[in-house]
């Protein structure tokens, strides 16, 4: 293994707000690899995610690397590092420019030929397709602009990878996957999404919950069930439904402990009394499917009023207030009587607002007529466990 050294590299601090650092410097793009790495987006064996990074993208790394081998290439924007704390910087100055807010020094980065992964002292935040394009491309040397930041918390080189792509085209169910493991100040778009996302994630990891590995996500590709379905379900009862009563003051958070239980003995009802939709491909079961989801966490949140005296809402009581419908739903096979001349087929139900409203207008109708008007909660009985 060769020895140990630094890597010194020329470089200006900026200072951003009272207490952030940044800093700018240029270094050979066929070096980067060897004192940085990837943070891989992954779940280890616990569940918990790991990682931030999204897979590379053939294709377009090919087409960055032609152009870098081409006779005029220039790359102007800057790859953005998170280093470790093992990197120091050295002032040349002892004073920051009053105009500019920097000041000249020297980065000391601790590099080696041959690095192990976990031993090297900075992440890429941003521009790992470009860092492939150069590491393969046919070419000696290809300086590339940084700007890097100093920092051990993964949280905070997550929050910065999620601001930096929240304008280019990052897969939504990478960022929503992300989310849980922020804490800084993000957009409101996405400030909305943080606590649903992490509901969703327990969901899809808590050892007896009945979604337990079947929602979709960039660590679960092999999920059924499309994340995005689960999170509008979610946000709509969040708003006002089934789990509005467990949120915190500001919107932003709740009682996830209660939340998730209420979520597990309703779903679990469904399964309980639908099993032979649970657990299908959307293709063959259209209560897996976004309209089923959502029609059917309505349906929760429709329930859980009925019993809004009722301080525990278990799974059997959710089961009872469902079997009332099940001869009238078709999820696998024939046909939705939704009205006056309206068979539809149980396939054909999509993912769209019409058939959703329709779907969902059906169920609540149906579930008042047949269970809430046709057996009335006494106050009594409601209060009970």
């Amino acid at each position: 293994m060769a020895n140990k050294r630094d890597l010194r590299l020329p470089a200006l601090q900026v200072k951003q707000g009272p207490k952030r650092m940044l800093y700018i410097f240029s270094v050979d793009g066929k070096l980067v690899h060897r004192f940085a790495t990837i943070s891989r987006v992954r779940r280890d064996e616990e569940g918990a995610l790991r990682g931030y990074q999204r897979p590379e993208v053939l294709s377009h790394i090919d087409e960055i690397r032609r152009f870098i081998e081409g006779p005029n290439p220039m790359i102007p924007n800057a790859v953005v590092l998170a280093f470790n704390s093992s990197v120091h910087f050295e002032p040349g100055a002892s004073e920051f420019h009053p105009e500019s807010h920097s000041r000249p020094g020297t980065l000391s980065v601790p590099f080696e030929e041959e690095m192990l992964d976990e031993d090297k002292p900075a992440f890429v935040v941003d521009g790992q397709q470009r860092l492939a394009a150069v590491r393969d491309s046919n070419v000696d040397s290809f300086p590339l602009s940084v700007v890097a930041f100093i920092t051990d918390d993964v949280s905070e080189q997550t929050d910065q990878f999620i601001l930096v792509n929240s304008t280019k085209p990052l897969a939504k169910g990478l960022v929503y996957e992300l989310l849980p493991n922020t804490e800084s100040r993000l957009p409101t778009n996405l400030l909305k999404k943080r606590f649903p996302s992490q509901l969703l994630t327990i969901l899809n990891a808590k050892r007896h919950s009945p979604f337990r590995g079947l929602i979709q996500t960039p660590t679960n590709p092999g999920g059924i069930i499309k994340d995005n379905s689960i999170l509008r379900m979610l946000e709509n009862s969040l708003n006002e439904g089934a789990l509005y009563r467990f949120r915190s003051k500001n919107g932003e958070g709740g009682g996830v402990d209660a939340m998730i239980t209420v979520l597990c003995a309703y779903w679990g009802a469904v399964s309980d009394v639908f099993p032979e939709a649970w657990g299908k491909q959307p293709t063959k079961s259209r209560l897996m499917h976004g309209a089923g989801i959502l029609s059917m966490g309505l349906l929760m949140d429709a329930i859980a009023d009925r019993y809004r005296n009722r301080i525990h809402l278990k799974r059997d009581l959710f089961a009872h207030d469902l079997l009332p419908l099940k001869s009238l739903c078709r999820w696998t096979d024939g046909f939705w009587d939704l009205g006056v001349g309206q068979k539809v087929k149980w396939n054909e139900i999509e993912n769209t607002s019409s058939d959703i409203r329709q779907l969902s207008t059906y169920l609540l109708d149906k579930y008042k007529e047949l269970v809430w008007d046709a057996n009335p909660v006494s106050e009594r009985r409601a209060r009970g466990g």
